[in-house]
C-alpha cells in the first residue's frame, strides 16, 4: 500500500482557490501527478475528480485525445502542461478534446509553473478556456 505524501502548502492553497472558481482549473505536483481539478473541469472532461483521483497528468490528459487546432509556429508540439513542467514557463494552446462522454469540445489551455520560492518548483496550474 502506497503512503500518501504530504502536500506542499502552496498546492493546498491552490486547491482551495481552484475549488472556489467557476473557471476550469487543475493542479499537478512537482512529480507530474494530478492532485486536483475543480467541478468546472469535470464538466469539460465528463468525470469529477473524486472518481479520477490522483494520477499522472500526462496519462490523464492523453485519454482525451488532445489535438492542436493549429500547428505551433515554433515547431514545439508539446502540450502547455509539459512546457510548464519542463521549461518552467507559461504556455498556451488551443485543442480539440474528446471527453469521457464522447463529446468533442474545443478548449484553450494555459499552464504555468508554481513556485513556493524563486528556486522551489512545487507543480503547475492549468486553466481551461471553453471555445
Amino acid at each position: 500500500m502506497a503512503v500518501a505524501r504530504p502536500k506542499h502548502l502552496t498546492l493546498i492553497l491552490a486547491r482551495e482557490f481552484a475549488s472556489s472558481l467557476a473557471t476550469p482549473m487543475l493542479i499537478a505536483d512537482e512529480r507530474g501527478v494530478l492532485v486536483f481539478y475543480n467541478d468546472a473541469v469535470a464538466e469539460i472532461v465528463g468525470r469529477p475528480f473524486a472518481e479520477t483521483g490522483e494520477i499522472l497528468l500526462d496519462g490523464w490528459m492523453a485519454t482525451f485525445e488532445p489535438r492542436a487546432l493549429e500547428p505551433d509556429p515554433t515547431g514545439d508540439e508539446r502540450r502547455p502542461t509539459q512546457i510548464a513542467f519542463q521549461d518552467r514557463r507559461a504556455a498556451h494552446r488551443r485543442f480539440r478534446v474528446i471527453s469521457i462522454d464522447g463529446v468533442e469540445r474545443q478548449v484553450a489551455l494555459t499552464a504555468f509553473p508554481l513556485f513556493a520560492h524563486a528556486d522551489e518548483f512545487v507543480g503547475i496550474v492549468a486553466i481551461f478556456w471553453r471555445e
